[in-house]
């Protein structure tokens, strides 16, 4: 576990052992601090970072000293052993014993976790060995998609939902004077960057790997100029950035640190494009008409149909009572993105991530690029292994060499609230009725040679291929067949 989370888990473990001690509820904390229980639990799971004048707020309220609170060991010994487990299953020395995960709750006695971290502490260390670069880079590679796992249980168990965030964007709008409805315009977004201290400058010649550089000497954003940046991506890229200063974020060198910065600066961003208020309205007097739509949210705050579906995941859950799942597919359905929680069963590797695994053919993401239409929304009621879903898709082909899909969905009984939930397509995608044609596999699998296409991905390696006899790994086998067969 990297220093900076084992640090906000001790301090977390140490708020609680205080607050517990003091008699005192999560309310009558946030009573006393200013800050609302949900934000303080979330504090207590080690999932945000105080600022000092929170620490100094809580000090008083449990009467100790600074340094009492700060102290960087466990206050008792089931904390420590909580966090002992939960370092033993981020190592990829206890992933690579092929066990299950082991979730610290509650509910798990003091003698299981005694257990588990005798066991942990019994691994071999194999930090010195003198790896190869291939195997350090795999290392590092199986570190990203740890982490990245590990975030999106996180961000499942919370429903995407960060208060904290919310506030802070809340307090950026209303200090530059948001009129409270329509798009953030250019002149907001000047206005919000000099509430932070920050001037931009649209310049050519960035950097190709950059897509903001920042001198925090002279306080300028450097974003590229208006031919390599349109307006819409430019607001997103200077809000994102802001995002690390409004959060306070510090620099960091390890794969946790550096996944959760991101999905927090992105949050941030999406919570100005899209503000809180004015979008649960939205939504809220969407769903009493049984109307929701993405595609409104995208116009009215004039953003892209992927920002939109992401800032729905925010808010569906937390606002309107609503499970969801959202996707971000290729054209051959290998996923870049997911969230859910609304029990679909994304296909997830070994390891826990989902990043480069392909979807079943007959989803909703995968049958939308069928339309001749690559712009037309394509919804479908889907009967999976977990149950029926409804889904809506957006193709996404402006990007040309790249284009992808986004799709949002809930469970059955959730599809009456949104626009095209009455669709009359139903489709079948139980593993039994989504095997292909055992002839047409018999016909080609010793025939055919497909080469796989390349791909570039920060957490992921190829896809499987479609089938456990696949040699050809990110290769769909029954796409080539059915290729062949036309032939």
């Amino acid at each position: 576990m990297a220093q900076g989370t084992t640090n906000a888990r001790v301090l977390g473990f140490r708020v609680r052992h205080l607050r517990k001690a003091a008699g005192m509820t999560l309310n009558e904390l946030g009573d006393r601090v200013g800050r609302p229980a949900p934000y303080l639990s979330q504090l207590e799971n080690g999932r945000v970072e105080a600022k000092l004048s929170l620490l100094d707020e809580l000090a008083q309220a449990f009467d100790v000293d600074l340094g009492e609170l700060l102290d960087p060991t466990p206050p008792d010994r089931r904390s420590q052993l909580e966090l002992d487990v939960e370092t033993a299953m981020a190592d990829p020395r206890y992933r690579a014993l092929g066990l299950p995960q082991v979730k610290v709750s509650a509910k798990l006695t003091d003698d299981v976790l005694e257990a588990i971290s005798g066991l942990y502490n019994a691994l071999p260390d194999t930090s010195g060995l003198d790896d190869g670069d291939s195997v350090k880079r795999q290392r590092a590679g199986d570190r990203a998609r740890i982490a990245n796992a590990q975030l999106r249980e996180e961000m499942r168990e919370c429903n995407n939902y960060y208060p904290h965030i919310e506030e802070r964007a809340q307090e950026a709008l209303a200090a530059v004077g948001y009129p409270g409805t329509g798009p953030v315009s250019e002149r907001l977004l000047t206005a919000i960057a000099a509430h932070f201290g920050f001037s931009i400058e649209r310049v050519r010649g960035m950097p190709r790997s950059a897509r903001s550089v920042t001198d925090q000497r002279r306080r300028i954003i450097y974003i590229p100029d208006r031919d390599g940046l349109t307006l819409r991506a430019a607001r997103s890229v200077v809000l994102q950035t802001l995002g690390h200063f409004a959060l306070d974020h510090q620099t960091t060198s390890d794969f946790p640190g550096y996944l959760r910065q991101r999905i927090e600066s992105n949050y941030f961003a999406a919570a100005v494009l899209l503000p809180l208020e004015v979008s649960v309205e939205l939504l809220e007097r969407e769903k009493d008409e049984k109307d929701i739509s993405i595609e409104d949210l995208k116009e009215m705050f004039y953003v892209s149909y992927e920002t939109a579906a992401h800032r729905f995941t925010n808010l569906a859950t937390e606002h309107l009572g609503i499970p969801v799942h959202f996707l971000r597919t290729n054209a051959e359905g290998v996923i870049g993105k997911a969230y859910e929680n609304d029990g679909i069963g994304i296909p997830t590797a070994p390891d826990g991530t989902v990043e480069g695994q392909r979807l079943p053919r007959k989803w909703g993401s995968r049958q939308a690029w069928k339309s001749s239409d690559g712009f037309l929304l394509h919804y479908q009621h889907t009967l999976t292994d977990n149950g029926s879903f409804w889904c809506v898709t957006y193709v996404e082909n402006n990007s040309g060499r790249n284009p992808f899909a986004v799709t949002i969905g809930t469970t059955e009984e959730y599809s009456q609230y949104f626009r095209g939930g009455d669709t009359i397509r139903r489709i079948s995608a139980r593993t039994e009725d989504s095997q292909p044609d055992p002839a047409l596999i018999e016909r080609w699998r010793d025939v055919a040679w497909p080469s796989a296409a390349q791909r570039s991905h920060v957490l992921t390696a190829l896809p499987a291929g479609a089938h456990e006899f696949s040699a050809f790994p990110g290769v769909d086998l029954v796409d080539v067949y059915r290729f062949l067969d036309r032939q």
